[in-house]
């Protein structure tokens, strides 16, 4: 019969690798790719968190306000006078510089809003702000 079964009973003997090879490569590319996350230097802070966070852009500016008022250019503890000329010596280098901000919860508003006055004062047009995403909002209490 012509498209009925086939009484085919043979065992098969060999294996198809080419899918397994197609997910290790992609395995591979995932991990090359966020390779410079994990290894990336960083400062402990405790980020507020957010349940609907946008994807952090990347940078080229990496600037950090621990919860003692310290800041932080690209790992480097600097005084407020340094951050200010590392971040013009960046536009400088790049005008499409963009920075990544990030503050401890616990840093009172006004020092936040003076970090980006900085940023945005040398040229940075283009920031984000650093939050820790989490699955659901924080209870106010």
């Amino acid at each position: 019969m012509a498209g009925g079964a086939q009484d085919n009973e043979e065992e098969i003997t060999g294996i198809n690798v080419t899918p397994l090879v197609d997910v290790v490569l992609v395995l591979l590319i995932i991990f090359m790719v966020t390779a410079n996350f994990i290894v990336r230097e960083t400062v402990e802070v405790d980020l507020p968190r957010a349940a609907n966070g946008g994807e952090t852009v990347q940078g080229l500016v990496n600037v950090v306000l621990d919860k003692e008022g310290k800041f932080y250019f690209d790992g480097t503890l600097v005084t407020e006078a340094e951050l200010t000329q590392k971040v013009a010596e960046a536009v400088a280098k790049d005008k499409d510089t963009r920075a990544i901000i990030s503050a401890d919860q616990s840093i009172a508003y006004g020092q936040v809003m003076r970090l980006i006055d900085t940023v945005k004062g040398q040229g940075i047009a283009k920031f984000a702000l650093n939050i820790e995403k989490d699955v659901a909002p924080a209870p106010r209490g």
